[in-house]
């Protein structure tokens, strides 16, 4: 089968809207994953996807140099739709840090590969958990359907849509609310154990309330996030499953 350069310029053009959208997503292209696998799922996806795309209008190869800008524009396009999947980790690292930070984990920092980022031990807990979920859902294939519907609303070689600033710092300010609540739980048993520490420490000044405190909390602080992880499964699956509409949100859908 000949393959024509319009073809060919079309194919490499729709590859660079996916690859700089997967790159975002921690499970499907993260830096622990290796470039080779990447661009090998990026192809992958690009070739199930290119048959579905409408022919483009021009009949003429486009120069090199309009090749070029017509690349950057999907760059831009796909940065954009694996942010808007990025903002919805980020809400859950806010969560797993405040829970980590006020039960005193945050004293023994570790590098968490997935985000890139660094975090306590029950970050890492909360992180990983939240990251089966996803998958249990099929977040990564609602956010592939997602991917796959940006061609349909901005076509490859269509000129960049009007991004509005209010729809990103309301998706942000959402992602942030939504971390900061689902944190409350634990965040609030620790507060009250802090309140009861303070009341000791004035009862008994005798007693080293710093060393009691720091196994306390943290024992507390486990226990809190286990009867409060069923709880916050609704809250996760409700972000897992709008993760495509907030790549299209974002890209002014």
């Amino acid at each position: 089968m000949d393959v024509s350069v319009i073809q060919a310029q079309l194919f490499f053009l729709s590859l660079s809207r996916i690859l700089a959208a997967i790159i975002y997503v921690p499970v499907l292209g993260g830096r622990n994953v290796p470039n080779v696998v990447k661009i090998g799922f990026g192809l992958v996806l690009t070739m199930i996807i290119i048959p579905t795309l409408p022919q483009p209008e021009y009949s003429e190869a486009m120069p090199a140099v309009v090749y070029g800008f017509a690349m950057a524009k999907e760059v831009i396009i796909g940065a954009l739709a694996g942010f808007a999947a990025l903002l919805t980790f980020n809400a859950l690292q806010i969560t797993g840090n405040l829970m980590g930070i006020v039960s005193g984990f945050s004293s023994a920092n570790i590098l968490n590969p997935a985000l890139e980022d660094n975090g306590t031990a029950m970050d890492q807990m909360f992180l990983i958990t939240a990251f089966l979920v996803f998958l249990a859902v099929n977040g990564h294939h609602l956010f592939l359907l997602g991917l796959e519907r940006t061609f349909t609303i901005i076509p490859v070689n269509s000129p960049l849509p009007e991004f509005s600033l209010t729809n990103y710092l309301r998706m942000a300010s959402q992602f942030i609310t939504a971390g900061v609540q689902m944190a409350l739980p634990v965040v609030g048993a620790l507060l009250l154990t802090d309140i009861t520490l303070g009341l000791l420490a004035r009862v008994a000044p005798q007693v080293h309330v710093f060393f009691l405190g720091i196994p306390l909390k943290i024992g507390i602080g486990l226990v809190a996030l286990a009867l409060t992880i069923i709880m916050l499964a609704p809250n996760l699956y409700n972000i897992f499953t709008h993760i495509g509409e907030y790549t299209l949100k974002l890209l002014g859908a």
